[in-house]
């Protein structure tokens, strides 16, 4: 390939934003094609690029975390979305989650603004492999060119359905019955936390459990339904058992209820949606029950009584590659070697994640522009293990976020979890920063 070739980059969600950049940043002249405002998915809703669905929060900034070693080796690696993160944080204990609004507009300002950068707003139909291009389209992706990819693929795809949470005014909670709080006091008091006893638990979760669901359309031929564990919707979670959601996103430890002096029964958080403090969304509540329904038992949780809702949560489908067979190390089609993919639509489950994989797929175009080819980071990387996950045959392949046990153990086995977590992510930034200086592109 020609060093001054340009490259097609489709999507402007995080990972084609932070591919863009990248690549612009390296003096690669990039156009990045994105449909909004000519056509939106059933849950993108704005114009601006690197629109947050699900939640606003991008997780754990600490480095003995998953997330936080994420982070770290994004940072490594040369991320600008990090940096629009940093600028629209909103609190959430120790946390680093976003206005999403601002961050949006934080991002489509920079993307907008370099000059390296030619945006299209347009739908895109086909994809022209005449010259790269990177799909980053999301696991949304519809029309003709979900079915070009579809040709590309020889329709090898899983399809899942994925689930938003609810979002409620900070004036509508009823403060005698909320109180805030971080889980063991790590960070400010960054959290809204609606407490349960047992009788109200209970009683709410049997009525969880028997409210109506909304209808789920487009499903598979065999009409069969992959619900993604990362993403479970409120509703099934509490069909699993009376306990399930205590031991989930409900669960009561590290808080005690200023009220009574004790640990909760089970316990609700609300974070904040934006720096105001005016919206808070449900954490942990993805759902896809009808609205009213939603109205009437998300209103039995604890403060939220008189709760006004300014989103109910939704349901959608998303579709994914059926990675470890279509996709190399590098993330380009092994049956079309100049298409690459990256974000959620490979498998890379989570915002953080969906941003690293364009970055990781913008090194490899690089690379591949000046007639080279990048081995993929070390596996004791959390980049690298997430490659090596989506790219390793797997019968019951399924979309992988950041975690520290797709990490290899270490040569010798610390007990204590936080100490284990902290060394293993110690030797994921040093075989990261040996990566990219033995991989100077």
């Amino acid at each position: 390939m020609s060093e001054m070739q340009a490259i097609t980059v489709l999507g402007a969600g995080l990972a084609g934003c932070e591919a863009a950049l990248w690549l612009a940043g390296q003096g690669v002249q990039v156009h990045l094609y994105e449909q909004k405002p000519v056509h939106f998915s059933p849950a993108h809703k704005a114009e601006g690029f690197a629109e947050l669905i699900c939640s606003n929060s991008l997780k754990a900034e600490r480095l003995d975390s998953a997330s936080g070693l994420l982070k770290a080796e994004m940072k490594m690696l040369g991320s600008s979305l990090l940096g629009c993160a940093e600028a629209t944080r909103v609190a959430a204990g120790g946390a680093l989650a976003v206005d999403r609004d601002a961050f949006s507009q934080a991002v489509t300002a920079l993307v907008e603004g370099h000059e390296n950068i030619t945006i299209h707003r347009e739908r895109v139909e086909r994809i022209d492999d005449s010259r790269p291009v990177l799909v980053a389209t999301g696991p949304l992706t519809d029309g003709e060119l979900a079915a070009d990819i579809q040709r590309l693929i020889g329709g090898q795809s899983l399809s899942f359905y994925d689930a938003a949470a609810p979002i409620v005014t900070a004036e509508s909670l009823d403060m005698e019955k909320v109180f805030a709080a971080s889980r063991y006091g790590r960070g400010e008091a960054d959290y809204l936390n609606c407490p349960f006893n047992k009788a109200e638990y209970e009683a709410f979760h049997a009525a969880l459990s028997t409210a109506e669901r909304a209808p789920l359309h487009d499903f598979d031929a065999d009409g069969d339904l992959t619900v993604y564990e990362g993403c479970m919707p409120i509703e099934v979670m509490a069909g699993r058992g009376a306990d399930t959601m205590r031991f989930g996103p409900l669960r009561p430890v590290g808080l005690t209820d200023p009220r009574t002096g004790h640990r909760p029964w089970a316990n609700v958080q609300l974070r904040s949606e934006n720096r105001e403090n005016t919206l808070y969304n449900l954490v942990g509540f993805q759902t896809n029950l009808k609205f009213g329904e939603q109205k009437r038992v998300f209103s039995m949780i604890p403060g939220l009584e008189n709760a006004e809702f300014v989103r109910y949560g939704v349901m959608h489908r998303n579709t994914f590659l059926n990675s470890p067979k279509l996709l190399g190390e590098d993330l380009a089609l092994k049956s079309h070697p100049n298409v690459w993919f990256a974000g959620q639509i490979t498998g890379f489950e989570g915002y953080m994640e969906s941003a690293a994989c364009g970055l990781l797929a913008a090194r490899n175009m690089l690379a591949a522009l000046r007639g080279r080819t990048l081995p993929p980071p070390p596996a004791d990387t959390m980049c690298g293990a997430l490659i090596r996950y989506i790219t390793t045959e797997n019968k019951d392949f399924q979309p992988m976020g950041s975690n520290m046990g797709i990490l290899p153990p270490l040569e010798s086995h610390i007990r204590d979890k936080r100490e284990r977590y902290a060394a293993l992510a110690d030797r994921a930034v040093a075989s990261m920063q040996g990566w990219i200086d033995a991989n100077q592109l």
